[in-house]
């Protein structure tokens, strides 16, 4: 009876610790079975401030201009969220690198994920994680001023 207790302690605790530590114990013709998990769930981290959310929702808007699947064109969308000055930055980062100015590339991301993660004199900071098809990921740091979420900013590094 000792050691049927004993036994059992240490496999709850090894399941309290496998439970804490995000393990998953699942048999093992369930993990044969799954399919491989995707980069990033759709929607994931998407608006958890508003600052995170406008950021989103003008990368969803601008994806979709750029793929012709809106009534705006890319510079439209650009014109609506981000700062003027900014605007001539990313023409000039264009021309200098002959990429997409908004996606850091010359394709389109598959996916993203936002989350603000500084906030400090009216303005906050938000990294951007791009997706794309072949499992790479990029960040994108962008500074969005709180007032009215108009978009100052976005570089490959965090502005502050």
């Amino acid at each position: 009876m000792i050691r049927t207790r004993t036994m059992r302690a240490a496999l709850s605790a090894t399941a309290a610790l496998l439970a804490v530590g995000g393990l998953v114990v699942a048999p093992a013709q369930a993990a044969v079975a799954a399919a491989p998990a995707p980069v990033v769930a759709a929607a994931q981290v998407r608006a958890g401030t508003p600052a995170a959310h406008q950021v989103v929702t003008f990368l969803e808007a601008y994806r979709n201009a750029v793929l012709g699947q809106s009534s705006e064109t890319p510079r439209q969308v650009r014109e609506r969220y981000l700062s003027p000055y900014l605007n001539y930055r990313l023409d000039v980062w264009a021309q200098q690198n002959d990429a997409d100015p908004v996606f850091r590339a010359q394709n389109v991301p598959v996916d993203w994920s936002a989350q603000q993660v500084k906030e400090e004199e009216g303005y906050a900071s938000v990294r951007l994680t791009e997706f794309w098809g072949d499992g790479d990921g990029q960040e994108v740091w962008y500074t969005v001023r709180l007032t009215d979420l108009r978009i100052f900013d976005l570089a490959d590094e965090p502005a502050f």
